[in-house]
């Protein structure tokens, strides 16, 4: 009889897994035929944090055109070069078009630390120049026109940035900081771009893999249940749940045991296998 329950305790879990993964996919908003930038501050983020979101938004049938904007070059180490490498080998493995939807930024004005806070002001300027370059300057900006810009979707760290991060953190700022910017002035005009956070949770779930999707699916009903389903003032839902399922949490891992072989210390492996975050990433909309 132990026999048995011991041959069905992985089928159990793989079922309850895979179950999940696709409950996930049918219960909550996908985005569909946009463009859409995943902004990080260091190579790795992509694949340490939002590895379950990459896979699930760059699927051939979602339509969806998934760019990287990388802040720093993760130079702290002296591997600048090598990580810059490493990262576009990542996003391949991930699922992005082309080398050429990664850009990665070399400035004296994002130095990756733990000890180094980006000033918000010039993560702002970097999204506006690069996505809203008509209204970036005042010269082409006029306030009765609709707010521009040339991507749909950003996603990025919440304000605690997962780790607690600064640099993660600043990214939340600067994220903000331009979309207000970009919306000075526009008052009754929409906001062109949907902003997207991944949300921070305790170190207790942090390692508990997927067995975090679940609780992460009943906190996001019963937060629903407090704001109508969460539905926000342009009329969307304001979260969204992606949940790998066994072949997407491997090819999570393989984009750093492949592609970021120069991080690949030993706590990094627990981090791979145990983490969260390799398997379920829920996003909250932040309302501009």
């Amino acid at each position: 009889m132990d026999y048995y329950i011991i041959l069905a305790i992985p089928i159990l879990i793989s079922t309850l897994w895979l179950f999940t993964a696709n409950l996930s996919r049918t219960s909550h908003p996908q985005f569909v035929n946009k463009s859409i930038v995943l902004l990080i501050a260091h190579p790795d983020d992509e694949a340490m944090f939002f590895s379950p979101t990459l896979l699930a938004l760059t699927a051939p049938e979602s339509g969806n055109h998934v760019k990287i904007l990388c802040l720093s070059n993760g130079n702290a180490d002296g591997l600048g070069k090598v990580r810059q490498k490493e990262l576009v080998a990542s996003g391949e493995i991930l699922g992005l078009r082309s080398q050429n939807d990664i850009l990665i930024i070399d400035s004296p004005d994002f130095v990756d630390g733990m000890n180094t806070v980006w000033e918000v002001e010039k993560v702002a300027d970097v999204l506006g120049q690069a996505f809203s370059p008509q209204q970036h300057t005042e010269k082409g900006r006029k306030d009765e026109d609709a707010p521009k810009a040339t991507i749909d979707v950003l996603i990025t760290f919440d304000r605690y940035g997962v780790s607690s991060h600064p640099n993660h953190i600043a990214l939340n700022n600067g994220a903000k900081a331009w979309l207000n910017g970009l919306m000075k002035g526009k008052q009754g005009w929409r906001c062109p771009v949907e902003l997207h956070t991944l949300t921070s949770i305790s170190i207790l779930r942090k390692y508990i893999n997927f067995l975090d999707a679940p609780m992460t699916m009943a906190l996001g009903f019963l937060s629903g249940l407090k704001d109508s389903r969460r539905q926000d003032k342009a009329g969307g839902r304001r979260q969204a749940l992606f949940v790998s399922d066994m072949g997407q949490w491997r090819q999570g891992q393989r984009a750093m045991t492949r592609a970021h072989k120069s991080q690949m210390r030993w706590f990094r492996w627990g981090w791979i296998t145990f983490g969260r975050y390799m398997v379920v990433n829920d996003l909250k909309r932040e309302v501009s």
